[in-house]
């Protein structure tokens, strides 16, 4: 375990969330993301968590199997086609995952999400983090028009508002 990623999820604080996502970024990825679905039947959720807690951090959990976790507590996994995706950023980390269900993973592989997520990361590095998540809800949404096109009477089955833990 790194002392310096320790002492960076200490000194964490909401406050640091809030500075980097405020009510106008948060409602814009709100907004980014109802554009989105309305063009495809996938359902994308974004959470961002300022640290980890001390007994996770202090057993080395990733921000991988952390957005695991969160995708699970949100219940993402439980859409009716299995294309449910979520969009997790650790802050302390400066790391983003992204956790697709088995519908999309059959069809988009890894090494596409994770190049979001670098582009993403390469955004907040400059602190532009609206431009960022927005940016990546972009790209998701590039393969969820490919593989997933909206179909009459679809329904919106998770929340669309970004999630802080």
């Amino acid at each position: 375990m790194s002392m310096k990623r320790i002492t960076m999820h200490l000194m964490a604080t909401r406050w640091m969330v809030k500075r980097a996502f405020p009510p106008a970024t948060l409602t814009a990825i709100d907004k980014a993301i109802k554009a989105s679905e309305a063009m495809h039947r996938g359902e994308i959720r974004f959470a961002v968590e300022g640290a980890l807690h001390i007994e996770p951090l202090l057993r080395g959990q990733t921000a991988r199997e952390r957005a695991i976790d969160v995708f699970s507590r949100l219940r993402i996994w439980d859409t009716e086609h299995n294309n449910g995706i979520l969009i997790y950023l650790l802050l302390a980390d400066r790391d983003v995952e992204i956790i697709a269900d088995r519908g999309i993973n059959a069809k988009v592989g890894p090494e596409e999400w994770e190049k979001i997520c670098r582009k993403m990361e390469a955004a907040f590095r400059q602190a532009d983090y609206e431009g960022g998540v927005v940016g990546g809800i972009q790209e998701v949404t590039r393969h969820l028009v490919e593989h997933f096109p909206p179909i009459c009477g679809d329904r919106n089955e998770l929340p669309d508002e970004p999630v802080e833990f």
